[in-house]
């Protein structure tokens, strides 16, 4: 039974990962295409009422999916619940560090160094 129940919940993690992968690049989309409407505007000199209407449903847009991204965390958390419920162990999905379980500020802080080096090459 063990078994199955953790070949079960690996089927619903993986989809769970792949929901979270899609809203990830779908907010990344969103975010690139919020930025490049002023800028386009800008670079074409035309007047700021020009394309705001497309500005106020692409923003409006990119809200939903930071909302649709909060509830899958929040799906994630609940799944957890439910794994400790049924009596299944945490299995790794490949990270080298645990996850924080909230936001701590300066967790990004390890990246700068590696994003200067980039950067430099």
């Amino acid at each position: 039974m063990p078994r199955l129940r953790q070949a079960v919940a690996q089927k619903v993690a993986d989809r769970l990962f792949a929901v979270e992968s899609a809203i990830d690049i779908a907010l990344t989309r969103a975010a690139e295409l919020n930025a490049a409407m002023p800028a386009a505007r800008t670079e074409a000199r035309l007047p700021a009422m020009v394309g705001q209407a497309a500005l106020d449903r692409a923003t409006s847009a990119f809200v939903a999916l930071v909302e649709a991204r909060r509830r899958i965390v929040e799906t994630h958390q609940s799944l957890d619940e439910t794994r400790l419920q049924i009596g299944l162990r945490e299995v790794d999905s490949g990270d080298i560090k645990d996850k924080p379980a909230i936001y701590e500020p300066g967790a990004l802080a390890e990246v700068a160094p590696v994003a200067r080096l980039r950067a430099v090459v």
